[in-house]
């Protein structure tokens, strides 16, 4: 924890924060119930905002822009204020997988929305990500419901006993599925307001503690970066004349790794990678292995928060070319769920460069290869891929697992926006 810390306190000092206490939101029965939000009647509010154009025919990066207009429009001058800022270094590197609220990023906090201004939020969260079942805007939905299990277990002072994390699936991206630019999020927002103070929770859990940005206008033509996070997610996606530019950093992480909710309904949000790189490692020999073991040992992501441009000068384990052509196809399958975070067309071009790149990529491992245990460590470190996954001990259901992966890429992070040293 002392090395997070550190990295909160230099995100601090990155950039001022924005906005006062505000209450949750809260995930109940599949969709979330705004605590102070759940009808559209405020008082004391600002100046109306200004009016963005919104185009219900666009496509693509398109109707990104306009979702993003038509939630624009949903608020007044001062909400405006904390969604639109600077496309700025510091404004751009402000995420943190810690539960800090708005103390460690930028943007407007979920949890003050009313139920019409949330809807719209997440509907250009949606058609910005991945639409694979497991993955994208699916898998973003999962690790917002798992930050309300955090927040009810500590609400009640005692985690109690730990949800089971034994639960998998066959979670895989589908490139068939898609959205159109009129597609809404039907999972957001119903249900009666809970009960709860600032913060969503004593750690700063919860599904309302999420934070929304758009750095620089959005637009078809210029430059600017969708800036969505909370607690274990970061997702930092850079336009630039209509396209993506960088996909990353993407962080994701999961606590409690799985579990079943009142309806039946049983959630492992990490189980596309995971099982991905359980994939890839059972397939090495035991010669194989021993060339990707890595020398180090790790409690954490090498390149989290705060170590921007921090890759390693010279890459580590073995080299994807020595690899079957089949062991090779499995470093692709475990390198696809994070890149499916973003749109689908955008992920598939990703693939296709990474894969002319696969025989510079190498795979390395340290503690274990089952990712059961604090420790165990997978990394895909390619000319432009970098993947980490990590296992940790549970920080809130002790005694259980808890993920920490990351995403970059040496040369796309932000757009290739920013220099770092």
């Amino acid at each position: 924890m002392s090395r997070e810390r550190t990295r909160l306190v230099r995100t601090r000092r990155t950039w001022r924060g924005i906005a006062g206490a505000v209450t949750a939101v809260v995930l109940v029965g599949g969709g979330f119930a705004v605590a102070n939000a759940s009808t559209d009647t405020q008082t004391g509010k600002s100046a109306a905002g200004a009016k963005h154009p919104v185009d219900k025919k666009a496509t693509g990066t398109g109707a990104v822009v306009s979702a993003a207009n038509e939630f624009l429009n949903t608020l007044d001058a001062d909400q405006q204020a904390e969604v639109l800022l600077d496309f700025s270094q510091a404004n751009a590197t402000a995420w943190s997988n810690l539960p800090c609220g708005s103390t460690c990023r930028p943007g407007i906090q979920l949890g003050s929305l009313t139920d019409t201004q949330l809807a719209a939020a997440m509907k250009v969260v949606k058609l910005a990500t991945g639409t694979g079942k497991g993955t994208g805007y699916d898998q973003i939905t999962q690790i917002l419901k798992a930050d309300d299990v955090l927040n009810a277990a500590q609400a009640t002072s005692s985690a109690g006993p730990a949800p089971s994390d034994t639960a998998s699936s066959t979670a895989s991206a589908d490139p068939s599925a898609s959205a159109t630019a009129t597609d809404a999020p039907t999972d957001v927002p119903t249900g009666t307001p809970p009960s709860g103070g600032a913060g969503g929770g004593m750690g700063g859990y919860g599904s309302g503690v999420y934070f929304l940005a758009f750095l620089g206008t959005p637009s078809v033509t210029g430059t600017w970066q969708l800036h969505f996070g909370g607690h274990h997610l970061a997702v930092n996606q850079t336009y630039k004349k209509g396209k993506v530019a960088g996909a990353s950093p993407f962080f994701v992480g999961v606590e409690p790794s799985s579990w079943t909710d009142d309806d039946g309904t049983t959630y492992s949000p990490l189980d596309a990678q995971r099982n991905g790189m359980l994939a890839l490692t059972g397939s090495l020999s035991t010669e194989q292995l021993a060339t990707a073991k890595l020398t180090e040992s790790f409690s954490d992501v090498l390149l989290g928060p705060g170590e921007d441009g921090q890759f390693p000068a010279t890459k580590e384990g073995i080299k994807v070319s020595s690899l079957s052509p089949k062991q090779q196809q499995l470093v692709l399958k475990a390198i696809h769920p994070w890149i499916a975070n973003v749109d689908d067309a955008t992920a598939k071009k990703l693939m296709k460069t990474y894969a002319h790149e696969l025989n510079e990529t190498y795979v390395g491992y340290s503690g274990g290869t089952a990712l059961d245990t604090q420790g165990d460590y997978v990394r895909i470190d390619g000319p432009g891929v970098w993947i980490e996954f990590v296992c940790q001990n549970g920080l809130v259901f002790q005694g259980k697992v808890h993920y920490h992966t990351v995403y970059r890429d040496h040369t796309r992070d932000y757009g290739s926006e920013f220099t770092f040293s």
